[in-house]
C-alpha cells in the first residue's frame, strides 16, 4: 500500500478523531489544540473601553497574603479567571505564567479561581507554576464577569480594561507584551 499526502493527513485525521473519543486522552487532546489554536488576545477599541466602577473587592490568598483589590489602583492589572479542570485555561497557563515571570514586579496580578485547595495544590505541584491565586470573598466589582472561564482582563493605570478576553489566548505574544510596556510607560 503506498501512503501519499492525502491518506497520511486522512490517517492523522481519524487518529485525532479516536483520541478525543477515549476519555483518558480527551482532555490532553482539548490543551493540546487548543494551545495550537491560541493567539494573541486583541485589544479593546478606545471608544468601547469600559472602567473598573469600584476597588472594594476582597480577596483570599490561597498561596499569598489576603488582600483587597484596592491595592491594584493606579496600577497596571492582569485579572484571570480560572479552574483546574478547565481545559483552555490549562492549555493557557504557560504563557501566563511566562508574563508573570517577567512582569510579576510590575503589573499586580490576580488569578481567581472556586477550586478547592487539594486540587490546586496538585496542580500548581504538577506544573510548577508559583503565580498567586485568589478567591473571591466579597462581590466581584463591576465591569468583571467571571463566567465563562477563563476570561482575562488588562487594565491600565486608570482603570480601562485594554483587555478583555473570554477563552484562551497567548498571553505571552510579543503583542501583549508591548502593551503591558506601554502601560507601565503611561
Amino acid at each position: 500500500m503506498k501512503f501519499n499526502r492525502k491518506k497520511i493527513s486522512n490517517l492523522i485525521f481519524v487518529i485525532i478523531l479516536i483520541l478525543f473519543f477515549i476519555p483518558n486522552t480527551r482532555g490532553m487532546m482539548q490543551i493540546f489544540l487548543t494551545r495550537i489554536f491560541s493567539f494573541s488576545p486583541g485589544l479593546v477599541q478606545v471608544d468601547e473601553r469600559v472602567q473598573v466602577v469600584s476597588y472594594d473587592w476582597k480577596l483570599h490568598g490561597v498561596n499569598t497574603e489576603s488582600i483587597n483589590f484596592d491595592v491594584a489602583m493606579n496600577k497596571v492589572v492582569l485579572i484571570n479567571y480560572w479552574a483546574t479542570w478547565c481545559a483552555p485555561c490549562i492549555a493557557e497557563m504557560p504563557s501566563l505564567q511566562k508574563l508573570y515571570n517577567d512582569y510579576k514586579d510590575k503589573v499586580m496580578f490576580f488569578f481567581v479561581t472556586t477550586d478547592d485547595d487539594p486540587e490546586l495544590n496538585k496542580f500548581m505541584n504538577d506544573k510548577n507554576y508559583n503565580y498567586p491565586i485568589y478567591r473571591s470573598l466579597s462581590a466581584h466589582p463591576r465591569p468583571f464577569v467571571h463566567n465563562p472561564i477563563p476570561q482575562t482582563y488588562l487594565i491600565d493605570k486608570n482603570g480601562n480594561i485594554i483587555i478583555d478576553k473570554t477563552n484562551a489566548a497567548n498571553w505571552n505574544s510579543s503583542k501583549v507584551r508591548e502593551t503591558i510596556d506601554k502601560l507601565l510607560a503611561e
